[in-house]
């Protein structure tokens, strides 16, 4: 059986900042669609919490990645 583990990470373009994991709410997903379009909407929440002033001075983004697993 298949699962898809969600992998989201905080990042900034400003030099010398690396990405950082996010933990998220839900992490393991059945179907990579579920997984994807959690992905998506996590990453509009998260950002919508962020000021602009925040976003602007560290030049912020998400990142993540829907990665499969095999369970057995």
């Amino acid at each position: 059986m298949t699962k898809f583990v969600l992998l989201m990470f905080i990042c900034s373009h400003i030099t010398g900042n690396d990405c950082k994991p996010i933990a998220t709410e839900i992490e393991e997903f059945n179907k990579y669609h579920e997984c994807a379009r959690h992905g998506y909407k996590a990453a509009s929440e998260l950002m919508g919490n962020f000021s602009k002033e925040f976003i602007d001075e560290y030049r912020t983004y998400i990142v993540f990645s829907c990665k499969e697993e095999s369970t057995v």
